[in-house]
């Protein structure tokens, strides 16, 4: 899929976001800004070690995870999964992003 087309499964899935009492038991946390985390490291892994939070400004952090690469291996499910853990695609900056 195209960065477009993942933008608008963004928005598709509006309705979902922050239903945190929808996503299945973890087994590593309960925290909806971990999971998120954990999940787009296991989709799309660091190179080279960097931090996930490339940055912040009052109540909201943008993430390091190319949006281009992102669309190429990501499902509807995990997007899904995403939204439910409070993740955001941000058309004006063509990033993910969350409120702090």
């Amino acid at each position: 899929m195209t960065t477009e087309q993942l933008a608008e499964l963004f928005d598709k899935q509006d309705d979902e976001f922050l239903k945190d009492e929808r996503l299945s038991p973890h087994p590593l946390t309960k925290r909806r800004d971990l999971r998120a985390f954990l999940l787009l490291e296991s989709i799309l892994p660091a190179p080279n070690g960097r931090d996930i939070i490339a940055a912040a400004e009052h109540d909201e952090i943008w993430l390091d995870i190319d949006p281009e690469e992102l669309a190429k291996v990501i499902t509807e499910d995990q997007v899904i999964e995403l939204t439910r853990c409070g993740v955001r695609y941000d058309a004006s900056n063509n990033s993910l992003c969350m409120f702090a």
